[in-house]
């Protein structure tokens, strides 16, 4: 599995056509979902970035990750 750092991660922000977001060290490919058009979901999170801390103020929780593939782990 593919080790992402911070950098990479960002190049995947919906403007190359694939959206990656991490959240606690993995790295999941949001690109087939609906919800993350154009890069940004609901108009309040861009991909490309590490969405740990932004999850605790998010109306859902880790679960909805289960939706999507894991495609590799965030390098500290």
């Amino acid at each position: 599995m593919k080790e992402y750092t911070l950098e990479e991660l960002a190049e995947y922000n919906g403007k190359n056509g694939k959206m990656y977001i991490a959240y606690q060290g993995q790295v999941y490919d949001v690109s087939d979902s609906y919800l993350w058009e154009d890069g940004i979901h609901q108009g309040l999170h861009d991909s490309g970035r590490d969405l740990t801390e932004e999850m605790d103020e998010a109306p859902h929780g880790p679960e909805i990750f289960k939706d999507f593939p894991v495609i590799g782990t965030l390098k500290e």
